[in-house]
């Protein structure tokens, strides 16, 4: 097991931090998402004894419907399939130990994967515009909003994307694109390159 002090992001190496400033209107914000830790869950969903003994371990319930995100102050349940979820929470350590022992006595998975993906935040008034250009799924607000989110290709790689919040006048989006470590500097590059033509910080 990697120590933490060696722990670095699949972007470091791209310096982010040195490329905060931008010429011109932003249409677009770019930022990686830090400190927040993944945890995978397994169970079948039909037993209701197995569903509300991890229910009451995270503190809220799980999302039943497909593409959809419950949450609960800085803990979220992100749907995955019909018997999969991705948890993001800021302990996860301490999540995966209290839901280990909640479902110990089940047929339940849960493991961390904190540091197989990265997640990039993506922001403004161009947000959607940008995965528009290499994403299938429909987008339109009146389709996708705050609360839910899907596994689809974005360009050349396999992402989750999660909306956070919109903007009630303009419609402007939040989303949290999650990505295997292996796409993550494919994945930034692209989005940067494709955010271009409408500003980008």
């Amino acid at each position: 097991m990697v120590e933490a002090y060696m722990k670095q992001s699949a972007l470091a190496h791209l310096g982010l931090n040195a490329r905060r400033a931008t010429d011109g209107p932003t249409g677009v914000k770019m930022a990686e998402v830090v400190g927040t830790g993944q945890i995978g869950l397994r169970l079948d969903a039909s037993n209701k004894k197995m569903r509300d003994a991890a229910e009451k371990a995270l503190g809220f319930a799980l999302p039943m419907e497909p593409n959809t995100v419950t949450s609960k102050g800085k803990k979220s349940a992100l749907w995955f399939g019909p018997n999969e979820w991705l948890l993001m929470t800021d302990h996860a350590e301490k999540l995966q130990k209290v839901l280990s022992k909640a479902l110990g006595n089940h047929h339940a998975a849960v493991f961390d994967v904190t540091d197989s993906r990265i997640t990039i935040s993506l922001s403004g008034k161009n947000a959607r515009d940008v995965l528009k250009k290499g994403c299938g799924i429909d987008l339109h607000p009146k389709v996708f909003g705050p609360g839910q989110c899907a596994q689809t290709s974005l360009a050349l790689g396999h992402v989750l994307i999660h909306q956070i919040a919109e903007t009630k006048k303009t419609k402007a989006a939040t989303y949290h694109v999650t990505v295997h470590r292996s796409f993550a500097e494919y994945t930034w590059a692209w989005l940067e390159d494709a955010a271009a033509e409408y500003g980008v910080a």
